[in-house]
């Protein structure tokens, strides 16, 4: 496996990657599925910011993605924080791919001078709260039923990692 610098070719691998995740309740609030020209879009937004998107990659397929967003970017007291996702192909997870890609997105970001990374988790999700907490990040919020998704109230926490 190797990790590498998210390309505007890979938009449609992703999409279908995310687009299983949007068809879940509990890991995405987005309802629709993505294309793969939004899809290539934020990928260039994030990159455009001087933030960080990667591809685990396997030869030409993509086993996962993350990246990281700015952190309520209207605020400028909060430039040196981010939120980071990571996505691993479901037919490819509990094989180590996303705590490896997480860990290099991390590095990445501790590289440009990051100082929180905040990771938004959608509850419940055992296997991201593990993934987390494996590279450090300690739980420091609980929203009760904030979310609405496929007729049910979602909760979603916080967890952070200092760089």
């Amino acid at each position: 496996m190797d990790i590498r610098d998210a390309e505007p070719l890979d938009a449609a691998a992703m999409a279908a990657i995310y687009n299983h995740y949007v068809a879940q309740p509990a890991v995405t609030f987005e309802f629709e599925p993505v294309p793969p020209a939004i899809m290539a879009q934020r990928v260039a937004d994030v990159q455009a910011a001087g933030l960080a998107w990667l591809v685990a990659v396997d030869g030409d397929a993509i086993l996962a993605y993350a990246s990281a967003s700015s952190w309520k970017a209207s605020r400028t007291a909060y430039r040196y924080a981010v939120e980071t996702s990571v996505y691993v192909d479901p037919a490819r997870t509990g094989e180590g791919i996303g705590v490896r890609l997480y860990a290099a997105l991390i590095e990445r970001l501790r590289e440009r001078g990051i100082h929180a990374v905040i990771g938004g988790i959608l509850l419940p999700n055992d296997a991201s709260i593990v993934l987390h907490e494996r590279l450090g990040f300690e739980k420091v919020a609980h929203f009760k039923e904030v979310g609405w998704k496929q007729s049910q109230w979602i909760d979603v926490g916080y967890w952070q990692l200092l760089v």
